[in-house]
């Protein structure tokens, strides 16, 4: 199997947005993906991208993605945001996530920030497990906030 990470061009956004929605249905919210594809794709190749993304391409095909923004910390400073991490649901157990997830780590490095925040459902243990392989924080004093427009 050739794998390869490489940073994500304009034409993987169709593959990534399936993905996406492969991600939305494994965590039990499809109808939560509402953000049209001429938007996702503006957001992340438009004159002033939002998103930053990776992706493991397996023999050519994208298998996986990582999609990060930059998050700004007042104590810390910049830090990496990862949004989604999703590997294809038939090729998990390929070490892709890991591939994908190490990648990230090095470009957080390079871009010298201060770390990498993201989240994880409290059910789903396969990600939960992922994470801890990497000796990462799980915190319970903050809760989650947001607000839809």
């Amino acid at each position: 199997m050739d794998i390869n990470i490489r940073p994500a061009k304009k034409e993987d956004c169709t593959r990534m947005m399936e993905l996406i929605h492969e991600l939305a249905v494994y965590e039990k919210a499809p109808e939560q993906v509402v953000v049209s594809f001429d938007h996702f794709v503006e957001s992340g190749f438009g004159d002033k991208p939002v998103w930053w993304a990776l992706v493991a391409e397996v023999n050519g095909r994208v298998e996986g993605m990582a999609l990060y923004y930059i998050r700004y910390s007042t104590w810390k400073g910049q830090r990496m945001y990862l949004e989604d991490l999703v590997v294809a649901e038939n090729m998990r157990g390929h070490k892709i996530g890991s591939l994908l997830f190490d990648a990230l780590i090095l470009e957080a490095k390079v871009k010298n920030f201060k770390g990498m925040n993201w989240q994880a459902l409290d059910w789903n243990e396969p990600a939960l497990n992922f994470y801890r392989k990497y000796n990462s924080g799980f915190d319970p004093e903050w809760v989650n906030c947001s607000i839809d427009f």
